[in-house]
């Protein structure tokens, strides 16, 4: 797996270029959404990527996005469309794309395609993800600490690997500090309906959770959470805004250099198929500042893995762990490796409930 590479500018156009022969040397960059750019989280995340790509490039760069593309059939439609306009380069930026992404690049050879989230690849298809998990084992780390009702409740939008990932790593660690600690998990698949967001995070509090996570786009969680008087976290942006009293930290997403960097070597003839794979020491996942609501000796802690990750001294997923059957995954001292975390499918040991089908 590359890691990522800031290349910020490309080179200057010539004075005295005509109207045409600035056209010719634009390149054109598509961005597909799963949620509105005006969720505050997933999608608000990728188009601040996309603006920064056109801070970056100037006139050099054109991008075009839509928005709240289902996943499927409509979104095969769209990036057919995108690829007879003319696009250069097309970032894909939710699981369901996978798929579609792979048909339509079939189609179009000399399109460049990178898609979030997922593990096909083509000769022009890259796939770039983030380690959200590793953000969870900080969040997971305070939210073990601060709950007084031991019950921590946990959003989750699909059982895929990501998801999974991030409910493991967030309980892992939150045990660890605090082994009375339960998670009360909620599917409500989809990633962005903040009716449905809200409903589950009430259904939460009802069962006496104290602490909310969530793996979905909305601020609803954090809304209410924020009338309820407990505390939350945000999620892909920092969220403040919807909770200052209730948010105690947040997963950031940052994707603009990534997608900068990729915009540029699409630009110089360097682009070519890559799987990225980064997490905190790369900056593509950021953990927001922790509010006084978090005791000092808590955030010196949670401080502290987030460096030991950043480091590469700690791993998120080492043994020992079993899994949630009691049988042995990971012996003391062993790491997961990178194959079996892009395709987890169970719990660890002490998570009740099953994974939906």
């Amino acid at each position: 797996m590359t890691s990522i590479k800031t290349i910020l500018t490309g080179a200057a156009l010539a004075l005295g270029l005509t109207t045409a022969a600035f056209a010719a040397d634009t390149t054109k960059v598509g961005f597909v959404y799963v949620g509105p750019i005006g969720d505050f989280g997933w999608s608000y995340e990728h188009n601040q990527a996309r603006l920064a790509v056109e801070e970056a490039y100037g006139d050099k760069v054109e991008t075009t996005y839509v928005e709240s593309v289902p996943e499927g059939a409509d979104a095969e439609r769209v990036l057919t469309q995108m690829a007879l306009s003319g696009h250069d380069l097309i970032f894909t930026t939710s699981f369901g794309y996978m798929d579609p992404t792979m048909t339509v690049a079939a189609k179009f050879p000399d399109v460049k395609f990178e898609h979030a989230t997922g593990y096909k690849r083509d000769k022009n298809v890259s796939t770039y993800s983030a380690r959200f998990y590793e953000g969870r084992a900080v969040i997971g780390t305070i939210a073990g600490r601060v709950t007084k009702t031991n019950k921590v409740g946990y959003i989750a939008s699909f059982p895929i690997p990501e998801v999974i990932r991030g409910i493991n790593s967030a309980y892992i660690h939150a045990k660890k500090v605090n082994p009375d600690v339960e998670f009360k998990i909620v599917w409500v698949y989809t990633w962005f309906d903040p009716a449905k967001e809200a409903d589950a995070a009430t259904a939460l509090i009802e069962q006496g959770v104290d602490v909310i996570m969530q793996h979905t786009d909305s601020p609803a969680a954090m809304t209410i959470a924020e009338e309820k008087g407990i505390v939350a976290f945000g999620q892909a942006s920092d969220m403040v805004q919807f909770g200052p009293n209730a948010r105690l930290s947040s997963i950031i997403d940052n994707w603009a250099p990534y997608y900068v960097a990729r915009v540029g070597a699409a630009m110089d003839g360097t682009w070519e198929s890559t799987d990225t794979w980064a997490g905190i020491k790369d900056g593509m996942v950021g953990i927001g500042a922790f509010s006084d609501k978090v005791p000092a000796d808590v955030a010196a802690e949670a401080q502290a893995i987030s460096d030991s990750i950043s480091s590469g001294s700690y791993h998120p997923f080492t043994g020992p762990l079993n899994k949630q059957d009691g049988t042995v995954w990971l012996a003391d001292g062993e790491v997961a490796d990178d194959g079996t975390l892009a395709g987890l499918d169970f719990y660890v040991e002490g998570i009740e409930g099953d994974i939906p089908n």
